[in-house]
């Protein structure tokens, strides 16, 4: 039903944006040494709701930067 399908909140420009940040954060994994390479790991949330094009904290908040629907 369309109730439980996840309706996308994340627009074209905030998808690019979360998309080249989550890779960006990825790529301090390769680039940092010691303990501190692994907060690298946080670009995952960006990168996958960037790819996915739907945020829960957009969700819980009532965002979306879609443009409106006709």
């Amino acid at each position: 039903t369309e109730e439980t399908t996840m309706n996308a909140n994340v627009g074209g420009v905030d998808k690019g944006l979360r998309i080249v940040v989550g890779l960006a954060l990825l790529a301090l994994v390769l680039v940092l040494e010691g303990p501190a390479r692994w907060w690298g790991l946080v670009g995952l949330v960006p990168l996958v709701t960037g790819l996915a094009g739907w945020c829960p904290l957009y969700t819980l908040l009532g965002i979306s930067t879609c443009p409106a629907r006709r």
